[in-house]
């Protein structure tokens, strides 16, 4: 078990997506993909708020945060430019913000819960493992590109009342170790068992903003919502 105070909780977020340009701050159903992730973030109640960081360059986005009251790390242009290598660019936090551990949120998920939040920092505080990250269940066959099936079969037919559980990682919520980012390593070691720990999730709170698809269904979702 972990030390509660030993945890911070980040945002990072930048204005420089190819696919949707300005995206955090682009009018999203009166509000904004920043406003309501981090409006969602002082509704959470497992953490106290001082844990809390967006990690963000442009000053649009440091100023959503500034008038909310919530802790602001000044991340590098470098590092909102980076395309994820190396990894201590990309979370130049890691041997920056005293913590042990981090958990990293998407700020594209407009339909996240602050109780999902919440109970992802509680598993992750009482989990014996380096890493998390959350998964959404899947009853279903899935092959890989050679044809052969990768789903446990227990009968010659398809059956999704039978069919084994898989997971699929939802890119929403993770969590690892500061000193492992010094290491290019996020979350945990993959290929051993028990570094990792997955968290179950909601298909509908991981919608992932990434096209403008995603953004007008996203926004017609949301518009229904209120």
């Amino acid at each position: 078990m972990k030390n509660r105070d030993d945890i911070c909780v980040i945002v990072q977020a930048r204005l420089g997506s190819q696919r949707i340009p300005q995206k955090m701050i682009k009018p999203f159903a009166g509000t904004t993909l920043t406003d309501i992730c981090l409006d969602k973030i002082l509704d959470c109640q497992e953490f106290k708020q001082e844990q809390f960081f967006l990690s963000a360059w442009e000053p649009e986005l440091k100023n959503i945060a500034a008038n909310k009251g919530l802790n602001i790390f000044e991340r590098s242009e470098a590092s909102a430019k980076s395309e994820g290598t190396p990894m201590t660019e990309m979370y130049e936090w890691w041997d920056k913000l005293p913590y042990k551990y981090a958990i990293l949120i998407n700020g594209c998920t407009p339909f996240l819960k602050p109780k999902t939040i919440d109970d992802f920092f509680l598993a992750y505080l009482n989990s014996e493992s380096d890493g998390m990250f959350g998964v959404m269940e899947k009853k279903n066959y899935f092959w890989n590109s050679n044809k052969n099936i990768l789903t446990p079969l227990t009968e010659a037919v398809m059956n999704t009342k039978t069919v084994g559980v898989t997971y699929e990682a939802a890119h929403c919520l993770y969590a690892g170790k500061m000193e492992s980012i010094g290491e290019n390593i996020w979350m945990g070691d993959f290929m051993k068992p028990g570094s990792i720990d997955l968290f179950p999730m909601h298909e509908k709170e991981v919608l992932d903003i990434d096209y403008p698809w995603q953004f007008d269904m996203c926004q017609a979702l949301w518009e229904r919502k209120k």
